[in-house]
């Protein structure tokens, strides 16, 4: 008998002799209803029993939690909420679970006592959502990406670079940390480890990724980063996963319009696909504002949320317009905002970003052109001396969920930003390289996955859209 799952099931429409399912038991009433769930779906099939027909062992072990075979007849439901169920005429406990000591049971949890329970978390319907949603927009990522004429490019996780110079790094060494060999000036000598120099775990896949884009011409990265940052907020990880496409051939202008072209389609594709589960997490959402002070309530639902951006076009505004914006604002002029807006090469908050998203142009706003002092050594240097061909773009109830660049291409613009920032020529000789071999205008942007993710499922904390997260003082799993 071949085995099916609970989504094939509940989307039939033929009803089915021999049925074959495995799952576990959400609930289980009256000795006769369970609710059984696979994973499969944000539904569960129900399950009836005609409880004379087993054992009262066997009905006994029926828990929440337990593992279950069940096999019967798909007829039309008689009951409300659901269009099929199963007519149960064998039943096998697969694995039980003791009820007693059970942490998962059907009932509220606070999304605080979940995290304390990462390894079962994932068995509520809030995180099966999110973690099906994270699921597929990953795939949507690889897709995205495939059918533009993207090659994927597996950055390194260790490495002796620093691609954002913020030296919130994750040190990768295997000496003794209590016979640390040192150098005659005391300092701890590196040439004995065992990658002969100092290396720590990525921040960034994008200075190799730029390596491979300037030969393949269109490369894009997928995979874990991490910082050091002591940060304990609901936007920070200590691990995280960037996505991070870059461009040979690429103007800003470019970037642009594949930044935004790229989030659209994701969005698009779990609209699309994921129907249940938005829904589902749109419902949660709209009860959770509801317990939140009138003012501190979100002006759009979760659905609403993923339209505003998909059905709008991104308005590109340069900084130096923001800041003019900002300045003459009501909230700053009544300071309203935690960080006041007083003058040009100010570093801008959320805050200040929501209110250029939802109050001022009430569509994504892509903001460019920025004072150079306060972005990465490697975006290029405009005609003006003091903005850089920076983007950021910037979503509702989120702020900037994308930062990208066009890259500097020339070789004597580049060497001197890297003397004045006291960068060591040497560790990034290989990176120079390219700006003598070759070089050409090309651009790139990075994405943290998880701000996707949290965007999309409306998950107030980005700790609830991993599975693992870690964060300071923070590792268990």
């Amino acid at each position: 008998m071949i085995k099916t799952t609970v989504a094939a099931l509940l989307k039939g429409k033929d009803l089915l002799q021999n049925i074959n399912v495995n799952g576990w038991v959400r609930t289980f009433r009256s000795n006769r209803f369970i609710a059984l769930n696979d994973g499969s779906s944000l539904n569960n099939i129900q399950c009836v029993l005609d409880f004379e027909a087993f054992d009262e062992a066997t009905l006994k072990r029926i828990t929440t939690g337990a593992a279950i075979n069940v096999k019967g007849t798909l007829i039309e439901s008689l009951g409300k909420g659901q269009k099929f169920e199963i007519q149960v005429t064998e039943l096998s406990i697969l694995g039980d679970c003791n009820p007693e000591v059970y942490p998962i049971q059907p009932k509220k949890h606070s999304l605080e006592f979940l995290r304390e329970q990462a390894h079962l978390r994932i068995r509520t319907n809030t995180f099966s959502a999110v973690m099906r949603l994270r699921s597929a927009l990953a795939f949507a990522v690889h897709q995205y990406f495939t059918q533009n004429g993207f090659y994927y490019f597996n950055a390194p996780i260790i490495t002796g670079s620093d691609a954002e110079g913020a030296g919130e790094l994750f040190r990768v060494s295997n000496l003794d940390a209590k016979k640390l060999p040192l150098t005659n000036t005391g300092a701890v000598d590196y040439s004995q480890d065992f990658f002969g120099k100092q290396t720590n775990l990525t921040v960034s896949g994008q200075l190799e990724a730029e390596t491979y884009a300037l030969a393949l011409g269109k490369v894009y990265t997928f995979g874990p980063t991490f910082r050091a940052e002591n940060s304990n907020t609901t936007r920070h990880l200590a691990e995280f996963w960037m996505i991070e496409p870059e461009v040979a051939f690429n103007d800003l202008e470019d970037n642009m319009d594949l930044a935004q072209d790229f989030i659209q389609y994701t969005l698009k594709y779990v609209l699309e696909h994921c129907q249940d589960d938005l829904d589902f997490l749109n419902q949660r959402l709209a009860d959770e504002e509801k317990t939140k002070p009138t003012q501190e309530r979100s002006e759009f639902s979760l659905l609403e949320k993923l339209h505003f951006v998909v059905d709008n076009n991104f308005k590109r505004v340069s900084y130096t317009e923001a800041i003019e914006i900002l300045k003459n604002s009501a909230p700053n002029k009544k300071n309203k905002f935690q960080y006041p807006i007083k003058e040009w090469g100010a570093d801008l908050q959320s805050e200040h970003e929501r209110f250029l998203v939802e109050k001022h142009f009430k569509c994504p706003v892509i903001l460019y052109d920025y004072p150079a002092e306060i972005k990465a050594f490697y975006m290029r240097l405009n005609e003006d001396g003091k903005t850089v061909r920076a983007m950021d773009v910037l979503f509702p109830g989120i702020g900037e969920i994308v930062g990208g660049s066009q890259r500097e291409e020339r070789l004597d613009v580049l060497v001197e930003k890297i003397k004045a920032l006291g960068i060591n020529e040497k560790e990034l000789w290989w990176y120079l390289d390219l700006r003598k071999f070759g070089t050409c205008v090309h651009s790139g942007f990075g994405l943290g996955f998880e701000r996707l993710v949290q965007f999309t499922t409306g998950m107030g904390n980005i700790r609830d859209v991993i599975p693992y997260p870690r964060y300071p003082q923070n590792a268990e799993f």
